[in-house]
């Protein structure tokens, strides 16, 4: 089929509503969770899900799904493989996930990552019920039909029980790739390569890290303590090396950790990530488009449909949340444009040279 798109004007992008989630509400389906028979699989999940959302592809965000997850004590869940990859932050409880054959063990407020095709599952050797929230960007996979998920007991993927992996290259020998053609062929570096740069693609190791709240909280006054006026955001990425220029905290999401002064305000700005906030403690409210949006510890608030105009606004007390961006996902896509004041232009990050906050003059000064 041709379809004739001559002339057609660009198609207006119909933005999501930001939507408050409010911890009475998470509460309740916490301890829905917590009463319900255990399932086969160990898994107790619920999905956070926008009303705009439509099924099969369910999420907060067209691209990113949010799941409150409980394990109770003495229980613990089946291995899962996934192409997708996952920040999570335990927000009740303890416990212990197992990542690729690492153990981390997990506090409240403690955020980890879960990188793609690695072996993970979880167990709750405490007292108390483990609540963790999880952000995925298995709606984008699901959107392309090609998330691939396996669920299993024991130590070996059901896919890879009858295949053998290939054997090491000997000391010395020479790299199928180190064979094939590259030919830079243009003045401004377009090139040629052969087809075993395709298949094996240098690694850069993507490990499962844990950012404990205990240490995290300890550098939060310095950015509370930033002189009133200044025009960034009180924050600290939670940084994952292997993502690099990107600046994630997995290869699809940063995570940041903030912690604002009372009656602090940010300045207007948008961007095309969308942002998802986890309020762990303080109030204030936040200004979506006309919208107006009061918030409090535990509420969760999907804070910025992307490319809306938005603000946040600390109420009577030091306020700090988890927010999380699909900001790397969108630098990798070439596709991040973000407007830092709405007076300054709209710049491609990563693509075009950046913003700057005030904070040299404010210590100048």
């Amino acid at each position: 089929m041709f379809v004739d798109v001559s002339g057609v004007a660009p198609r207006p992008q119909e933005q999501w509503d930001p939507v408050l989630i409010p911890k009475e509400d998470i509460d309740r389906e916490i301890e829905r969770l917590i009463a319900a028979p255990r399932p086969a699989n160990g898994r107790r999940a619920s999905l956070i899900v926008h009303p705009r959302a439509t099924g099969p592809v369910l999420g907060l965000t067209p691209g990113t799904d949010v799941t409150i997850n409980v394990v109770n004590p003495g229980e613990s869940t089946l291995n899962l493989r996934k192409n997708s990859n996952m920040l999570e932050i335990c927000i009740q409880g303890s416990g212990v996930a197992v990542v690729n054959g690492r153990e981390l063990r997990i506090s409240k407020w403690d955020v980890w990552n879960t990188p793609s095709m690695q072996v993970h599952s979880y167990r709750n050797d405490g007292k108390e019920p483990w609540v963790r929230l999880s952000y995925s960007n298995a709606p984008l996979l699901e959107k392309l039909e090609v998330h691939y998920v396996e669920e299993f007991e024991g130590d070996v993927p059901p896919a890879d029980a009858n295949t053998r992996r290939p054997e090491p290259r000997p000391a010395g020998a020479q790299r199928a790739r180190d064979l094939a053609l590259r030919e830079q062929i243009g003045e401004d570096g377009a090139s040629l390569l052969g087809y075993e740069w395709l298949i094996d693609i240098d690694v850069l190791e993507s490990k499962a890290l844990h950012w404990p709240w205990e240490k995290v909280s300890r550098h939060l006054p310095s950015v509370e303590e930033i002189a009133k006026g200044y025009n960034g955001r009180r924050l600290f990425v939670l940084y994952n090396p292997a993502t690099e220029r990107r600046i994630g905290t997995t290869h699809s999401y940063f995570a940041t950790i903030s912690s604002s002064p009372p009656d602090n305000h940010h300045v207007p700005h948008r961007h095309s990530s969308a942002a998802i906030n986890y309020y762990l403690r303080g109030n204030g409210y936040s200004q979506v488009g006309k919208q107006r949006l009061d918030w409090k510890a535990g509420d969760l608030i999907l804070s910025a449909p992307g490319w809306a105009i938005h603000s946040h606004h600390s109420g009577t007390e030091t306020t700090s949340a988890l927010t999380v961006q699909d900001h790397p996902l969108q630098i990798a896509m070439e596709s991040l444009i973000w407007q830092e004041r709405m007076q300054e232009p709209i710049l491609a990050l990563g693509s075009q040279g950046g913003f700057e906050s005030n904070r040299a003059q404010l210590a100048a000064s």
